[in-house]
């Protein structure tokens, strides 16, 4: 059942992403590189067809909400920084929700600014790992495209199967350059996005802690509009 959740909540999440991709770039995959790295993505995650072209629709029919994307600033229990990332055709409704999370688990919702200069946006990408690659090689060549660093992964399938992936972090404005040397190299795209990379120390935290910062996570992850969540707590 588990499983069957992180599914949901990871098309759900997709869906929205793919359609904030076209109403910003336009429904060809040709001239969208966010849009064909999604659907990359998608397909990594084996997301239905009818999914991907429904957020697809979605996008270019007036009459559907309009998604946003919005950050939402805040500090948990404990002194934690949290960044949240959401698509919501609401506001009104969602920040209400975000609010409450907060305020559930004894922490409360910022304003803007309060803590979004603790994280960094950066670009990343996930390719599969080509047999016989060297990783300094292709780090050394691709510094010149805005990769700051990337590193060997090992994944697994939903039959259990491991693989190795390449992980590639770079400045935020490279995405398109980064993309478009990855598809032209014969790389195979698994996902590209972005994400926010605390540069401050992380915070440790008592088991006792964790598990109060953990409960106010999950609570923001599991909402429909939330798409993306980041602290400054150290991980375990």
């Amino acid at each position: 059942m588990k499983r069957w959740g992180h599914m949901a909540r990871t098309f759900t999440k997709l869906g929205k992403e793919i359609t904030i991709a076209v109403k910003m770039g336009g429904p060809d995959v040709t001239g969208n590189p966010r849009l064909r790295a999604l659907i990359a993505e998608a397909r990594t995650e084996q997301m239905p067809k009818e999914n991907i072209e429904r957020a697809i629709k979605k996008a270019t029919e007036s009459k559907q909400g309009d998604f946003k994307e919005i950050i939402y600033e805040g500090y948990g229990p404990f002194g934690i920084a949290y960044l949240v990332e959401a698509a919501t055709d609401n506001n009104t409704r969602t920040v209400a929700n975000v609010r409450s999370y907060f305020t559930k688990c004894g922490g409360s919702l910022g304003t803007s600014g309060s803590v979004s200069f603790m994280f960094d946006r950066k670009c990343t990408f996930t390719i599969k790992e080509k047999e016989g690659m060297d990783l300094e090689e292709l780090e050394l060549e691709m510094i010149d495209f805005g990769v700051e660093e990337l590193f060997e992964q090992t994944e697994e399938d939903k039959e259990g199967n491991e693989y190795k992936v390449i992980v590639i972090y770079g400045e935020y404005s490279a995405y398109g350059q980064i993309q478009k040397y990855i598809e032209e190299n014969g790389y195979e795209l698994v996902s590209g996005g972005f994400e926010q990379i605390p540069n401050v120390e992380l915070k440790e935290v008592t088991p006792e802690q964790r598990s109060t910062l953990e409960k106010l996570t999950g609570l923001l992850e599991d909402d429909e509009d939330v798409t993306n969540v980041y602290s400054t707590m150290k991980p375990e």
